[in-house]
Parts: C-alpha cells; structure tokens; sequence
C-alpha cells in the first residue's frame, strides 16, 4: 500500500443511508487540529423548478473512481480524506454525499475538501434522476 493510499480513510458507494459521524471518525487524529465535513442534501429546487425527490445510480465501477479522486487529493496534500456517495431512491433533505479532510490547520483541510467534492462530481460516474413536484423528471450527468 502506497503512502497516498493509507490517506484513504474511506471510500465507498453505499445504498444506505449516510451517517457524517462515520465519515469524521475515519479522518479524525490528534495530529488534526481541523477536520472539515461536508455533507451535500437533496433540495427541493433546480433550474426553478420544485424537486420532489431523486435517485442516484452508478456505473458499476463509481467506487474504484470514488477511491482514485480520494487517492490523488491525499497523495497531493498528504491528508486523509474519506468519502461515500449514497444510490438509490432520496427524498428532499437526505445525504447524498459526506466528505471529510483532515488537516493541521483549517486553510488547508477546507481547500482539499472542496477540491476533492468538485472533483467526485466530475469524475465519477453517478448520475442524477431529478423528479418533479409536476410528474416530470430530468437525469442530471447521465453524459459523464
């Protein structure tokens, strides 16, 4: 195991739902004086348009990409970071995904936790199935 990857405190797809607590635990040690979680909820709104639920699905492989984009933010800031993305069926307010750094000091930890969250976005394949509070629904990301 590479140094980059005992960073990766965790990194997981999970059906279930998310519980933040798990996720600080992972990055958490005396060494940090700052860990930063980020949670992203389901909202009720896009584009104007009221949300009235979505599902999540992933390519058979999201959690080998989840674990690189966590791999490469730990290996370039030599943090331990840990992050889980649910699937499946969420209703408004539910966790979609927990992201936790830990760093020294703030700066730091706050920066590569929002890299690290912009990226997941980005690179790993889960896509997005908005329903409407009108009985329509849009898939969000389904190109990449």
């Amino acid at each position: 195991m590479t140094a980059s990857e005992s960073t990766v405190r965790l990194a997981r797809i999970s059906d279930q739902p998310l519980d933040p607590a798990e996720v600080e635990a992972a990055v958490t040690g005396p060494e940090h004086g700052a860990v930063v979680v980020f949670t992203g909820k389901v909202r009720n709104h896009d584009g104007g348009q009221t949300v009235s639920a979505l599902e999540y699905s992933a390519h058979p492989q999201a959690e080998r990409f989840l674990r690189e984009c966590c791999a490469s933010a730990a290996a370039a800031s030599g943090l331990p970071v840990a992050a889980v993305h649910r699937v499946g069926p969420l209703t408004i307010g539910d966790l979609a995904i927990v992201v936790a750094v830990a760093a020294p000091h703030r700066a730091e930890a706050f920066t590569v936790c929002a890299a690290l969250v912009d990226r997941i976005k980005h690179e790993v394949p889960i896509w997005k199935r908005q329903r409407f509070a009108d009985g329509m629904s849009e898939w969000v990301n389904a190109c990449g």
